[in-house]
């Protein structure tokens, strides 16, 4: 495991919610110009964090977009190491 990979990430929306605080969800998502489905569904831990999302939550909370798109990346890294996948071999190639 790299050393920049947190053990157990937490989801983005997780995050989000305490960025957002006591903003109401119907008012954030109009304010990001996205449905209120789609921001509660990451609020939620239902959906993950776009390229488009990062962008747009950057935007309005004054963070970097990386912030966001890589805590999304590190949290599906850590999920899809929790789950079993068959063995995979090294594709030998010829020198």
């Amino acid at each position: 495991m790299a050393m920049s990979q947190m053990y157990n990430p937490p989801h983005p929306g997780k995050v989000l919610r305490e960025y957002l605080r006591d903003i109401n969800v119907t008012a954030a998502a109009r304010h990001l110009r996205v449905s209120r489905v789609t921001l509660s569904r990451i609020l939620n831990g239902a959906a993950g964090v776009s390229a488009d999302m990062s962008l747009r939550l950057s935007e309005a909370l004054g963070t970097h977009p990386a912030f966001w798109y890589d805590m999304q990346a590190s949290y599906d890294m850590w999920q899809a190491r929790k789950r079993r996948r068959p063995k995979i071999e090294r594709f030998e190639v010829a020198a």
